[in-house]
């Protein structure tokens, strides 16, 4: 403190040396609690940010019995992959319901006419051992040549022939049948390849929910601990703020006492 303000005061200079340690104390203080306050500021800036980061989504994979995995990525978005056996699994039964499906779209017309084929191929022998054993009937009776003006044969030879037809009818109907049942069933084959194509992604949906559950357990936990931590983390620097701000009270008592006994005396 120099000579005018000294003289202005009127203190001497042993008052003036104890007026500047009182005013460095009052000084140190200031400024210490201007640092708490940014030191506060920073720690707390810090731990939000571990905090942030601990809270954070983590991923997680859950594994099928069959080797199928469901992933949870780092931003929350979901992935399906199915094992190589599953994957090839899967592409036999799609393959499989294309090709019956492919058959049930086809015309029938071909089929019913192939399986009245089989059908007429086990009636002919027959019809041809009764068309043979009438007329060697007639034969015997001496009526193998005669014809009516009606029927144009004996009325026995009509008779056979009319049932003959009938049956060939029958036939071509249960050959329509036949095929139709047929298509109808191409279609459930494929619909059931279909179906069993999904197996391995419905079971992936299945262990999906149990993963989930255990995944959210673990970021219930994940997030108490962060709790905990915060807290923990928060005390501390409450007491660390709590003893620079004692340190800097104390400083401040000091250089306050000082200039107090200094302009205090008479």
């Amino acid at each position: 403190m120099d000579e005018f303000f000294r003289d202005l005061l009127g203190i001497g200079a042993g008052e003036a040396l104890g007026g500047a340690a009182a005013l460095g104390l009052l000084g140190s203080a200031y400024n210490r609690l201007g640092d708490i306050g940014e030191r506060g500021l920073g720690l707390g800036e810090e731990l939000a940010q571990r905090q942030i980061e601990q809270a954070g989504f983590r991923p997680y994979t859950v594994t099928t019995a069959t080797g199928g995995q469901f992933m949870a990525g780092p931003e929350g978005q979901y992935t399906m992959a199915l094992s190589p056996e599953e994957q090839a699994f899967q592409q036999q039964m799609f393959g499989g319901a294309g090709q019956f499906f492919q058959q049930a779209a086809m015309p029938t017309g071909d089929r019913e006419a192939a399986i009245y084929e089989r059908m007429r191929a086990t009636m002919s022998p027959e019809e041809e051992r009764q068309r043979l054993a009438l007329e060697e009937r007639l034969a015997g009776q001496g009526r193998l040549g005669v014809r009516t003006a009606q029927f144009g044969g004996a009325p026995e030879q009509f008779a056979l022939a009319q049932a003959q037809e009938e049956a060939r009818n029958r036939a071509m109907l249960g050959a329509m049948q036949q095929a139709q049942a047929e298509q109808a069933q191409q279609a459930a084959l494929g619909q059931q390849y279909l179906g069993a194509g999904y197996v391995p992604q419905a079971q992936m949906l299945s262990a999906l929910a149990p993963g989930q559950t255990a995944a959210a357990a673990q970021q219930q936990a994940q997030l108490y601990g962060t709790g905990l931590f915060g807290e923990a983390t928060a005390s501390g620097i409450d007491a660390l703020l709590g003893s620079a701000l004692g340190q800097a009270n104390l400083l401040g008592a000091a250089g306050t006492g000082l200039l107090a006994g200094l302009f205090g005396r008479d």
